[in-house]
């Protein structure tokens, strides 16, 4: 598993438009689901199987805040920009549910970076990052906005 111990920091001066990461995986086990869910977001449809039946789902459903979470952490493993990834405002949307059992995986791509011109040291860099299943399903659509920063 790759982190920012073992990738080179990028800057705005490595970055390109079209830039691609791909994170490694993570498997949505049962009991992390209903562990993140009656801590953050407890819903029937996300802690048990019986009532998620009568859902919308039609079983049980990891939350979208847990995908979030954990796209997050595949994302600190992926994207090693300099000075972390700090966002600056974003976008999300969850097209499929995730499931129990799915192993889910990031794929990123840079689309805009734009330089400040109030900080000259820094800029932005948006990402759009899509959460992908084992079938190749987008689970979630993340486009943040995130500082980046030029070398010193």
């Amino acid at each position: 598993m790759s982190d920012h111990t073992t990738m080179p920091e990028l800057y705005l001066e490595d970055l390109e438009l079209g830039q691609r990461f791909t994170s490694p995986s993570h498997v949505m086990e049962l009991d992390e689901i209903k562990e993140f869910a009656g801590r953050y977001d407890p819903q029937f449809f996300h802690l048990d199987e019986e009532l998620a039946r009568d859902s919308l789902f039609g079983r049980l459903a990891a939350s979208g805040w847990h995908t979030a979470a954990t796209t997050m952490r595949l994302l600190v493993q992926s994207l090693p920009l300099a000075g972390g990834l700090i966002g600056a405002g974003a976008e999300i949307s969850w097209p499929r549910a995730t499931w129990p059992g799915d192993r889910i995986h990031v794929e990123s791509e840079i689309t805009a970076i734009t330089l400040s011109r109030s900080q000259p040291k820094r800029g932005f860099v948006t990402v759009r990052s899509e959460t992908i299943n084992q079938n190749g399903e987008i689970v979630q659509v993340f486009t943040p906005k995130i500082v980046g920063w030029r070398r010193a």
